[in-house]
């Protein structure tokens, strides 16, 4: 009997080993896949608003440096695909790189600036042509940054035909210059200085077919293209209410060329956020940077972050053309993440009753649909900073 005994014992020792090795594979197992469920490769990209999300006017906004040192590593390269969406458009990208780093304190390069105007690149078949532009800041070398060969500006217009401005009589007529004859778009980069000057040469050059100097046409429908961009009614800066924006200058334009002609005025193209083809454009700026990056991951989702994200969304499907230039976005999922340190109030609730929705003021371009479902956000946060620790978590982003 004791040798069957000893037996019997050893047999149990095996038995009693080999549960506990086991046991310990499948702990470790276990460890290792609640380590793999940690991404340390980005399948999703940020999509930053900069007015009243980073700085309000010319004030950085004190999280959003906060937010940014957990964007980057040791060596100051971002962690994740990041682009800066602006409606603004009178600076080139570089200098609003270099006012980003300043304020943020993270390296940032020009090819992840988004300004207003960037989705022009992309018009190439405008590019060759005599262009009016309108705007303020360094109009030429911002068009001639974009492609353009043959940019004029209003003022380079208006010395040209001195009197068809003629609402300011104290202003003399400049030097003559030489310039094409043919006008062949008008671009329209954002707000100008003198109003009535750009509202009256835009207007002899859309009822002339591109010849300010000739009488008007108005036989001549559709006019030559326009291309405008940012739509922003108003926009945020020190002042205590907003300020008007691109949007109502628009708004003037077309009200002006409906009242002379009786016709709305035609857009061949309406980019800055909230336009599908701005959205297209952020995407690709996104994927260029993961394959920059060789990041295998495909991008998946985008994560709008601002004060009003949630038209990216509404950009989708609300209309505005795009361009056969620029491929369709690869993003399956666009989120919105609204920080309220904008223009955006918590306590304005989108009405329930849909009679009442009906009666909303809609503050954006006549040529996007309106709808009241797609105002409310995914997900709403103090700042900047909760926005990029909410992400994260959502994500499950844990990089090396």
């Amino acid at each position: 009997m004791f040798p069957f005994l000893c037996v019997f014992l050893t047999e149990l020792q095996v038995l009693y080993f080999l549960s506990n090795v086991c046991v310990r594979t499948i702990n470790v197992l276990l460890l290792f896949y609640s380590f793999s469920q940690l991404n340390v490769l980005p399948s999703f990209g940020f999509l930053f608003d900069i007015d009243g999300v980073l700085v309000r006017g010319r004030t950085p906004i004190p999280a959003a440096k906060t937010a940014f040192q957990k964007l980057v590593n040791s060596q100051g390269q971002f962690l994740v695909p990041v682009v800066f969406v602006t409606n603004a458009g009178d600076c080139l990208r570089q200098k609003k790189a270099d006012q980003l780093s300043h304020i943020l304190g993270v390296p940032i390069s020009q090819d992840q600036v988004m300004m207003s105007h960037s989705p022009l690149r992309m018009f190439k078949r405008y590019h060759p042509k005599c262009v009016l532009v309108s705007g303020q800041g360094p109009l030429l070398d911002i068009a001639q940054d974009l492609g353009f060969s043959q940019p004029v500006t209003i003022e380079m217009l208006r010395a040209k035909y001195p009197l068809l401005d003629v609402v300011d009589h104290d202003r003399a007529p400049g030097v003559l210059v030489s310039l094409c004859f043919k006008y062949f778009s008008v671009i329209l980069f954002g707000e100008p200085v003198r109003w009535e000057t750009n509202l009256q040469l835009i207007i002899d050059v859309l009822l002339t077919s591109g010849y300010p100097g000739n009488p008007y046409h108005h036989e001549n429908y559709p006019h030559i293209p326009v291309l405008a961009c940012n739509m922003d009614l108003m926009w945020v800066a020190e002042a205590q209410s907003p300020r008007f924006g691109h949007g109502t200058f628009m708004v003037c334009l077309e009200n002006i060329y409906k009242k002379i002609t009786g016709k709305d005025l035609k857009y061949e193209a309406l980019m800055g956020k909230p336009s599908e083809l701005t959205y297209q454009y952020a995407d690709y700026l996104i994927r260029a940077q993961a394959a920059e990056r060789q990041w295998k991951q495909p991008i998946r989702t985008l994560y709008a972050v601002g004060k009003d994200s949630k038209t990216w969304i509404q950009a989708k499907v609300a209309g505005g053309k795009g361009s056969n230039e620029l491929a369709s976005s690869a993003a399956t999922h666009c989120r919105s993440v609204l920080v309220c340190t904008g223009v955006y109030n918590p306590h304005t609730e989108v009405p329930l009753d849909t009679k009442e929705s009906r009666t909303m003021i809609f503050h954006g371009h006549r040529d996007f649909r309106f709808d009241p479902a797609l105002v409310e956000p995914d997900h709403v946060v103090p700042d900047v900073n909760a926005a990029v620790d909410l992400i994260f978590q959502l994500e499950n982003f844990a990089p090396n």
